[in-house]
């Protein structure tokens, strides 16, 4: 064990002040973590969670050595024992679901030496206790780490993982190191969610998200070197510079789902205000102008969500820039988010975004022939520009669904996607009105499911586990694409009135709960009644079965393309240059 960590309890003894009296103590370090809650929340927080100071409470200390690419560090968990007997404790490490890239050691649970058995999903371990501990108990679990932390991925600033080209099974860069970036998404073992017969939720695929949990109260000290600034969730409670010329930076954070960690060097940051959020953009200096512009994307979602679907728990949201691999535009935490260098990058300049990228010399006689410009892509930077803040207006969808309203990401994930699409379609309908809506129903949905029968994929049911998809391209065209517009049919059904009714009475229902598969078409049934039943049908037919190309129409390149910039449809040539050059275009 690290010493500082032991100094905790003291400190916050030492810093909190108004201690509760003994007959409602509220224990210090509780009190750290439920700063991180903004005031008239932590009563919602309780009514739906119990006692908050009776949530898993994790401390952690890490050391991050960027050099060589190292972690090192020491958890303490302590768990409330609630429904049966337990018997041992559960552990989740995303990072291990595709390397043995976290090693656990001196582990004990209970003051007790034990020994965590590493069980077939390969990021689950189970620590046995010596005694079983009763409902009404307390358990402890205390353990060093040590990992090695990948490299990045070369192509993570490359147009294509802006365009959301689908890449090979894995984490999308969740666990790996550049020079200046370090993304530590899953290091700290986390008690995963237990099913009713007290089995722990299935972990990553490598298709998909990674993991999500019961909301927790997290404490953090981070160590890094000089130069190099943390990035966790929660409300940061110093940066301390030590006697060897690191720096300490510690964050307490209430009632969250994921406790990811990252460290940047050279980046800068810029800063607002929403009802009361503090909203933190933090980017590379090279794409401080893209930077600045998320931060008001940013703002601007976080206010139209919250006007419709009520307030985030949290007091801090940040968005940060990061090299994201694998077609991942972005990745969602409670209370902070990244967005892809990719995007950045090809906002920021198109043209450069495209060398080396398969199939330019054809791009270029593609644009030549619908009689635009022969620069590459001309029009890419508007497209990018609307990518990037529709990627933005999603993961801050994901604050709600399905940060705040719970939903199992693995064998569920068309729950908390769907929502955050269609949640993100619907903030540019709310922003720049319903025509501009439509043309990012048609890029952003309709033309994913059309990329993925394009290329030869088949139309799937959206209802299923990650590991059920073939890849992550059916994944993306499905869950993404398809999926979301479910919504879209559920909205003209009921009409705007009820549909709002529905979705805003959803998140006050199962705000910090768990929801389920059909929890929100119950609540449009509320909201109107004499539809239920037409509700559940569209529910089935949409996530269910396989209609769409019945539903979003067969897809042809010119219908995908729209037509050229003469206003005409493709030619028979240009159609066909086109889709010879699709499988470069998607990284087949």
């Amino acid at each position: 064990m690290l010493a500082s960590l032991r100094r905790w309890p003291l400190l916050a003894l030492l810093l909190v002040p108004g201690v509760a009296p003994a007959g409602d103590f509220v224990p210090p370090e509780v009190q750290f973590s439920l700063q991180h809650l903004r005031s008239e929340e932590k009563a919602r927080a309780a009514q739906a969670l119990g006692p908050l100071e009776e949530l898993p409470r994790y401390q952690v200390q890490l050391e991050l050595d960027p050099l060589k690419r190292r972690v090192t560090g020491h958890l303490r968990v302590e768990l409330r024992v609630r429904n049966r007997p337990m018997e041992g404790v559960y552990l989740r490490v995303t990072p291990n679901a595709f390397d043995p890239r976290v090693t656990l050691s001196e582990v004990k649970a209970n003051g007790q030496p034990a020994k965590p058995r590493h069980l077939e999903d390969n990021s689950l371990y189970h620590v046995p206790l010596a005694t079983p501990v009763a409902p009404g108990g307390s358990v402890v679990v205390e353990l060093d780490l040590e990992a090695q932390v990948p490299r990045a991925s070369p192509s993570a600033n490359s147009l294509l993982g802006a365009l959301g080209a689908s890449g090979g099974e894995g984490d999308y860069g969740a666990f790996s190191a550049a020079d200046d970036f370090m993304s530590l998404v899953g290091v700290v073992p986390l008690v995963p969610p237990q099913d009713a017969s007290g089995e722990p939720w299935t972990g990553p695929s490598g298709v998909g998200d990674l993991a999500l949990y019961d909301p927790s109260n997290v404490l953090a000290n981070v160590i890094v070197p000089a130069g190099w600034k943390v990035h966790v969730t929660g409300v940061p409670m110093g940066e301390v510079p030590q006697r060897d010329g690191r720096v300490r930076f510690s964050f307490a954070a209430g009632a969250v789902r994921d406790f990811p960690v990252f460290a940047s060097r050279g980046y800068q940051s810029l800063t607002t205000t929403v009802k009361g959020v503090t909203v933190e953009s933090h980017f590379a200096t090279r794409d401080a102008a893209v930077g600045k512009r998320v931060l008001q994307y940013a703002t601007d979602s976080l206010t139209e969500m919250e006007r419709r679907l009520g307030p985030l728990p949290f007091k801090y949201f940040r968005v940060v820039e990061a090299p994201l691999s694998g077609g991942a535009g972005g990745m969602e935490f409670p209370g902070l988010v990244t967005v892809g260098t990719s995007l950045y990058r090809g906002v920021a300049d198109p043209n450069s975004a495209l060398e080396g990228m398969p199939g330019m010399e054809q791009m270029q006689q593609l644009l030549q022939a619908m009689g635009g410009d022969t620069a590459p892509l001309a029009q890419l930077g508007k497209t990018l520009e609307r990518t990037l803040e529709f990627t933005v207006a999603h993961e801050v969808a994901h604050q709600y669904f399905a940060g705040l309203v719970g939903s199992d990401p693995i064998h569920s994930p068309v729950v908390d996607e769907s929502l955050a699409q269609y949640t993100a379609l619907l903030y540019m309908e709310w922003k720049y009105g319903r025509e501009l809506a439509e043309q990012m129903r048609q890029e952003a949905l309709v033309s994913a499911y059309h990329m993925l029968r394009l290329s030869g994929g088949k139309d799937a049911p959206a209802d299923r586990p990650t590991f059920d998809f073939q890849d992550s391209l059916q994944y993306g065209a499905i869950v993404y694409g398809k999926a979301p517009l479910l919504h879209h049919a559920s909205r003209k059904l009921i009409g705007d009135e009820a549909f709002f009714k529905g979705l805003r009475s959803y998140v006050d229902t199962y705000r910090f709960k768990w929801t389920c598969t059909d929890c929100l078409t119950r609540e449009l049934a509320k909201a109107s009644p004499p539809h239920a039943k037409e509700l559940e049908r569209l529910r089935v037919r949409w996530w269910k079965e396989t209609h769409g190309d019945e539903d979003l129409g067969k897809p042809n390149m010119g219908a995908l393309l729209g037509a050229g910039a003469d206003g005409k449809a493709l030619d028979p040539e240009t159609q066909k240059l086109m889709e010879e050059l699709l499988p470069g275009l998607l990284g087949e």
